[in-house]
């Protein structure tokens, strides 16, 4: 017979105590956002972006409320670069228990006009960028048999765009790549999941509303955000944090059997089964 859960069985099913967790774009966005949630919840977390000063005040944002964590330059689409930072990491800390894959960039285009170059460069991080995170996490958290990979898609998967296809892409091999993966080293007590999120007003979707000064165009904004809310079923738009708390779920005890999944928070503009 089970054991009745408690109070304190469910704060343990997410506390994330004694682990140790890299986030890739963790300077700003979305993956800022993970970072502290990560943190809050107990974990010591490597904070890593392209953005050392970024990924370094989130890192002193998170300490000075008393969590945990430090902060790293990273390039994810160099080859090698994140395989010498995790290697950093199991040597200072012992592990890896938690990847999260967010790092990421955009360009607009339409399918007919994509510049090859440009689309080696979206394809270089948001593609092989993924790629060589679970590969570097995915080896050590194959030895330690236990971890738990989270990777950033987008609903772009589920309801395409124009302007957008190059990126559309990107996340739907992300996809892909997380379910074959996570075939591959299940038996290993590691866990590889997808999150595709709606739009989240973050520095990458400020683009449609930022002044050439840099400013935002607050109506320009309004005008944007308003009708994506009222189309939502739920009449909002998202947060970065509710993106951070599906991290959570998927980097916790909480969802110990849920693998090769993709996680929608989106407002319910796109469903799926």
């Amino acid at each position: 017979m089970r054991d009745v859960e408690t109070t304190q069985s469910v704060r343990d099913a997410f506390d994330l105590t004694g682990r140790v967790a890299l986030v890739t774009g963790g300077g700003s966005g979305i993956g800022r956002t993970t970072a502290e949630v990560l943190a809050a919840a107990g974990a010591t977390v490597v904070c890593a972006d392209i953005n050392e000063d970024g990924a370094a005040e989130t890192a002193r944002a998170i300490t000075e409320q008393g969590g945990t964590a430090e902060s790293v330059a990273l390039d994810v689409a160099v080859p090698g670069a994140a395989a010498g930072v995790v290697e950093g990491i199991v040597a200072t800390h012992g592990g890896l228990h938690i990847m999260c894959n967010i790092a990421g960039i955009m360009i607009d285009s339409s399918i007919i006009d994509l510049d090859p170059d440009e689309f080696d460069r979206i394809l270089s991080v948001n593609l092989k960028g993924v790629l060589y995170g679970c590969q570097a996490a995915g080896r050590v958290m194959v030895e330690q048999r236990r971890g738990s990979i989270i990777n950033m898609a987008s609903a772009a998967v589920l309801a395409p765009s124009p302007g957008i296809g190059p990126y559309a892409i990107c996340k739907a091999g992300v996809a892909q790549l997380t379910k074959s993966m996570a075939v591959e080293v299940g038996r290993r007590g590691v866990r590889v999941n997808t999150i595709a999120p709606g739009f989240i007003p973050t520095n990458m979707t400020a683009r449609y509303y930022t002044n050439p000064d840099g400013s935002i165009d607050e109506d320009t904004k309004a005008a944007m955000l308003t009708p994506m809310a009222k189309y939502a079923p739920l009449r909002r738009v998202g947060e970065t944090n509710d993106i951070g708390y599906c991290v959570l779920y998927l980097a916790s005890d909480a969802s110990s059997f849920v693998t090769g999944q993709l996680l929608s928070p989106n407002g319910g503009v796109s469903m799926h089964y």
